[in-house]
């Protein structure tokens, strides 16, 4: 048996274009499922809000959202999360930069830190905080 975490956004109304934009950054294949999908449509403006999304890339990459119903609490918060990207190659880690860092803003820029070949943070346009960095054996 094996055990994997994967990181669950939820959005409200956005889930759906959140998760084709992970796709066109990251590639792999989204799966949308809507309230519609499900017989389950308590407001009908939301019948094509997603009730279970996923992006699975064959590269490992694996992120899930959905959108929380209007008759739900939710609230994105203020840095509720972090979602870490890390990989061993620069050139792939600086790729995936570039394509998520369209539309977002920028916490801290991709360069080299005391702890990382590359390090940086982003928000995207849906309000996800990402960080991204190439991985490096820790030195004490």
């Amino acid at each position: 048996m094996s055990v994997t975490t994967t990181t669950h956004l939820n959005f409200r109304g956005r889930a759906r274009a959140a998760l084709e934009h992970y796709q066109s950054v990251f590639g792999g294949r989204v799966t949308i499922v809507t309230y519609k999908d499900m017989g389950d449509v308590p407001d009908e403006k939301e019948a094509d809000w997603v009730v279970w999304g996923e992006v699975a890339g064959d590269g490992g990459f694996h992120v899930m959202a959905y959108d929380v119903p209007s008759r739900l609490p939710w609230d994105q918060g203020s840095n509720p999360f972090f979602v870490s990207v890390r990989g061993d190659d620069s050139d792939e880690i600086s790729a995936l930069w570039e394509r998520l860092a369209e539309g977002s803003t920028v916490v801290q820029p991709l360069a080299p830190s005391r702890w990382a070949p590359l390090y940086g943070m982003l928000t995207d346009r849906f309000g996800v905080t990402w960080v991204l960095d190439v991985t490096a054996p820790y030195n004490g």
